[in-house]
């Protein structure tokens, strides 16, 4: 069939299956708005700011596993979506961002909403293209989904010229059922012998850990990964982006590890002999001083990306391969093989980390008279039975909720990682309702944060996705405050926030509900109206204790054993 460009990028769309693209119109694009408005497959959500659109985008494929797709104009439309496409990036969240472009003939010319978004997102995307022949269209987008979706995945940028999708000229249409890329093929499957290597040092192990990142997730490895780390009962730590590949209530898991870890996760890392770091990039927040992470440990290291090993951190055994292949060829190593365990030392290393165990180095004055950010979070956690989908900002809040809500499950955890972008948590909740209509949602924030997208509050409106927003409200930028209360000698600089809205007129006003929680003892009956409201949208106000910091925390230059504790557990240590 002859087909315009427009009408060639929306039958693109269908023939990937693509349910839903996340955008805001404007003049390069109208043409893709007009082929769009023609067909009821795919499904577009208008958003309210296009940084809105690629954190929506990328809820959807965090919570799915499918790529997220972008629409959006070009000039401020495409450059308001940066921050969103590196937000992808630096998580390998597999995006696909169609950008409108002037005409080809005028690029260069500084002509009315023209910027240079290929050179502009070059350094945060897994690849960009401009098209420059309606032909190439077709073949171009499905090269754009399949780099987006293979191998260690991410953002895809595609950047297409008005005169491009002109619905005057029609070309015939066939979409590619597979592409070839001279230049790129990923490297799936792990070498054999360097498993073998692997399975013979994790069984020579008298200290061993478990190191487990978001790589697991991305590779829907989770049940490979629960598998093994019972098959050799280590115990096992996750990183912020991987919680959830292992269950957070399991026995062997110690806890998340890094600059806000548990006492017992940091202190094994750092004490252990054997490590198996598996889909993980060993990034700062995760090693603290480079120079101390993990002495006298021989580390193994599992990843779909050659360039993430040894990058950071020297390793003895690299093996390069999806993880869950990787994984369940391990497994099998180890089942086949004559060596054993010793279950001495082993079991001595169980009391160690018990020992350290016992310090509850999350533990928080639960007889305050104000309510505990933690607090909020456990009851979030017990109201929804730990399966709601938990989406969030960045800062304490964002800590708080790795730290309390135990996630079971993959891809329940949602929340923006390598970046660290405040404003990620509510366009992505409303992505993830999107894709899961009966789960509970959940968007932990603070008040600095949900004020950065705020105006997605009518999109979710708008499209009917009921989440409840969980706003822990100091009246600080929370983890700001922090640092400059242990580093900078508690000078406050612009830090506290003088003019916060009323959140639940704000609410109200773009047809939400609003409660505002002011005690503790409010809390629980709060979370559970809120849940008993399935179709509505609330915004729950905790009025939280701005004194709270979140313990444990590494500072900057710090070893894994050299946390600083909350005073009552750093009291316990030094007595111990």
């Amino acid at each position: 069939m002859d087909l315009s460009g427009a009408e060639i990028v929306v039958q693109c769309l269908k023939d990937e299956g693509v349910e839903y693209i996340f955008g805001y119109p404007g003049g390069a694009v109208l043409h893709i708005y007009d082929a769009l408005f023609k067909q009821d497959d795919v499904k577009h959500i208008l958003v309210r700011h296009e940084q809105g659109a690629t954190h929506a985008a990328d809820g959807y494929a965090r919570s799915t596993g499918k790529p997220g797709v972008v629409l959006v104009t070009s000039g401020p439309g495409a450059t308001n979506a940066v921050t969103g496409i590196a937000t992808a990036y630096m998580d390998s969240i597999p995006l696909v961002v169609l950008t409108g472009q002037v005409p080809l003939p005028v690029i260069g010319s500084d002509a009315f909403q023209e910027a240079d978004i290929v050179g502009i997102t070059r350094p945060c995307v897994k690849h960009n293209f401009l098209v420059k022949d309606v032909t190439k269209l077709a073949e171009t987008i499905k090269k754009a989904f399949y780099i987006a979706t293979t191998g260690r995945p991410g953002p895809v940028l595609v950047d297409i010229p008005k005169d491009i999708t002109d619905p005057r000229i029609k070309v015939p249409y066939e979409y590619p059922r597979s592409v070839s890329i001279r230049s790129y093929n990923p490297h799936l499957k792990g070498h054999r012998w360097q498993i073998k290597k692997a399975a013979d040092l994790l069984l020579s192990a008298r200290r061993p850990m478990i190191y487990s990142g978001g790589g697991v997730i991305l590779g829907n490895a989770a049940e490979q990964l629960t598998e093994l780390t019972r098959l050799l009962n280590f115990p096992i730590t996750n990183t912020l982006m991987g919680l959830g590949g292992y269950p957070a209530t399991d026995r062997q898991f110690v806890g998340m590890l890094g600059m806000h870890g548990t006492y017992e996760a940091n202190m094994a890392m750092h004490d252990c002999d054997v490590l198996l770091a598996v889909g993980a990039r060993f990034d700062d927040r995760v090693t603290g001083k480079i120079k101390e992470f993990c002495p006298g440990a021989k580390i193994i290291h599992i990843d779909i990306d050659p360039a993430s090993i040894s990058k950071t951190v020297r390793v003895d055994i690299p093996i390069v391969g999806e993880v869950g292949g990787v994984l369940a060829d391990l497994i099998e190593v180890l089942r086949a093989s004559e060596r054993q365990q010793d279950r001495d030392a082993l079991s001595a290393w169980w009391d160690q980390i018990d020992r350290w165990r016992s310090m509850e180095c999350l533990r928080y004055d639960r007889n305050s008279t104000l309510i505990k950010p933690q607090f909020v979070v456990e009851q979030l956690y017990e109201a929804t039975g730990g399966k709601a989908y938990v989406t969030s900002d960045v800062g304490q809040h964002q800590m708080w909720a790795a730290q309390f809500y135990h996630f079971d499950y993959p891809r329940r955890w949602i929340n923006s990682g390598g970046l660290g972008t405040m404003g990620f948590g509510l366009p992505a909740a409303i992505g993830v309702k999107l894709a899961h209509p009966e789960a509970e949602v959940a968007c932990i924030t603070g008040e600095a944060s949900i004020q950065m997208c705020i105006q997605e509050l009518a999109t979710a409106l708008q499209y009917r996705t009921p989440i409840k927003i969980v706003n822990l409200n100091n009246g600080y930028m929370g983890m700001v405050r922090q640092w400059q209360e242990f580093s900078y000698e508690s000078r406050y600089s612009h830090s506290y926030l003088e003019t916060i809205p009323d959140f639940v007129k704000l609410a109200e006003a773009y047809g939400h509900v609003g409660l505002r929680i002011e005690k503790p003892a409010e809390v629980r009956p709060a979370l559970e109206e809120a849940l008993r409201l399935k179709d509505r949208t609330v915004f729950l106000d905790f009025q939280t204790d701005p004194t709270e910091n979140v313990y444990p925390m590494i500072e900057a230059g710090k070893a894994h054993h050299e946390m600083r504790l909350a005073p009552g557990v750093a009291a316990e240590r030094e007595l111990a």
